[in-house]
């Protein structure tokens, strides 16, 4: 089984950006494809992101393309989120999360998570 560790959170202002590391360990990381789901105050967990094993293809919500980007690197068992222009409204608990089966958008085929790391952007 893979752990999973986060890292990276803090609080910013709007318009700022920050970068948030997964780092994994035991099962080869290369070998699974890899999610980013947050859970702001008061509300559930919502797909953010994901990226193939190989790291070709990634999927986005519409309410961070074009300002968020998942990537990885299989040498370093690490993955990223690379969170551009912020805003209140991402306010979240952030988690990684890998999939066996392959690249998806539902929580539910995601079989380990991280502890996760707080994202605070202030207006």
């Amino acid at each position: 089984q893979v752990q999973l560790v986060e890292s990276g959170g803090g609080l910013v202002q709007a318009g700022d950006s920050l970068r948030l590391s997964c780092a994994a360990s035991g099962q080869t990381f290369s070998s699974l494809a890899m999610g980013w789901f947050r859970q702001p105050p008061g509300k559930g967990r919502e797909f953010v992101a994901a990226i193939s094993r190989s790291g070709a293809s990634a999927y986005y919500a519409d309410s961070v393309k074009g300002r968020f980007t998942i990537s990885r690197n299989n040498a370093q068992n690490t993955g990223y989120l690379q969170m551009k222009s912020l805003k209140p409204e991402d306010t979240a608990i952030y988690y990684c999360a890998v999939n066996a089966r392959g690249t998806s958008v539902r929580d539910g085929d995601y079989f380990a998570w991280g502890q996760g790391t707080q994202v605070t952007v202030s207006s």
